[in-house]
C-alpha cells in the first residue's frame, strides 16, 4: 500500500480563503446593515413622514437628564458609527425633517461660541469651553448641510461668513436644513448632520471627517445613537 502525502497546500489555500471571507463579512456587515436596514426605513419616512410621526423627535426637547437639546426636528435616519461604505464610519447623526430644503429649523443644542468661516456655505461650529459631561475639556458641536444644492445658504443672517466667537444660547435659531453636498449634481437628502468634535488641545476643532476625532453623542442627547449598541432600532426618547 502506498501512503500518499496529504495536500497541505490545498488546505492552506482553503484556510486563507475562509479567513478572507470572514474578514470581508466583518467589514461588510455594518455597511449592509446600514444600507438594508436604516436606509430602507429612511426611505419609508421620506415617502410619507405623516404616517410615521412616532419616529420623529422635536427640536428643543431634552431626553431624560441629557445636557443637550435636540438640534432639529425629524427622524434620525443615521447614527454615529453607521457605515456607508465598508471600513468607513459615520461621524455624527443625520436628522431628516421630511420637508423641502429651507423649511426645517436648526437650533443650537447647547450654549457656546459660534464660528462660521468665510468660505462656509452650509456649516457652523459652536465651541463649548467646558464639556457638560467632562468640564475639564473643551469640545465643539458641528452643524452642516444648511444650504441648497447650489450652495445658497440657509444659515441665519445673524451669522454671516467670517463671523467668529459669537455667544449663542441653547435653542438659538441657526438656520434651516438643506441638501448641500458641495456638488450641485449630487445633492444629499435634506437633513441636518450634527456631530460632537474633540478639541485639538490648542483651542481648535479637530477634523470632523474622521470618526476618531468625534464623540459618541448618545449621553449628550440621551438617545441610543451609537451603531455598535443600536444596530437597528428607531431612535426615540425611551422612558428611564
Amino acid at each position: 500500500m502506498i501512503n500518499r502525502p496529504k495536500n497541505k497546500t490545498g488546505r492552506w489555500i482553503a484556510a486563507l480563503l475562509l479567513i478572507g471571507v470572514l474578514v470581508g463579512v466583518y467589514f461588510a456587515y455594518p455597511w449592509l446593515r446600514t444600507r438594508l436596514g436604516r436606509a430602507r426605513r429612511l426611505s419609508e419616512w421620506l415617502q410619507n413622514p405623516s404616517a410615521h410621526q412616532s419616529w420623529a423627535l422635536q427640536a428643543g426637547n431634552i431626553c431624560g437628564n441629557a445636557p443637550f437639546v435636540m438640534p432639529s426636528p425629524g427622524y434620525v435616519g443615521f447614527i454615529w458609527g453607521d457605515s456607508f461604505q465598508p471600513g468607513k464610519k459615520h461621524q455624527g447623526i443625520d436628522i431628516f425633517g421630511g420637508q423641502a430644503a429651507g423649511e426645517t429649523p436648526v437650533i443650537a443644542a447647547y450654549s457656546g461660541f459660534l464660528t462660521r468661516l468665510p468660505d462656509w456655505k452650509s456649516t457652523v461650529v459652536i465651541r463649548l469651553p467646558a464639556d457638560p459631561l467632562d468640564p475639564h475639556r473643551q469640545i465643539w458641536t458641528y452643524y452642516t448641510h444648511m444650504a441648497d444644492a447650489d450652495g445658497t445658504s440657509y444659515i441665519s443672517p445673524e451669522f454671516p461668513p467670517g463671523k467668529s466667537e459669537v455667544f449663542v444660547q441653547a435653542g438659538s435659531f441657526l438656520g434651516y436644513q438643506g441638501d448641500y453636498s458641495g456638488d450641485p449634481n449630487n445633492p444629499v437628502g435634506v437633513h441636518l448632520h450634527f456631530s460632537i468634535v474633540q478639541d485639538d488641545g490648542s483651542g481648535n476643532i479637530r477634523n470632523e471627517l474622521k470618526i476618531e476625532n468625534t464623540i459618541d453623542p448618545s449621553p449628550y442627547l440621551g438617545l441610543r445613537l451609537n451603531a455598535s449598541q443600536n444596530p437597528s432600532s428607531i431612535v426615540v426618547c425611551e422612558p428611564e
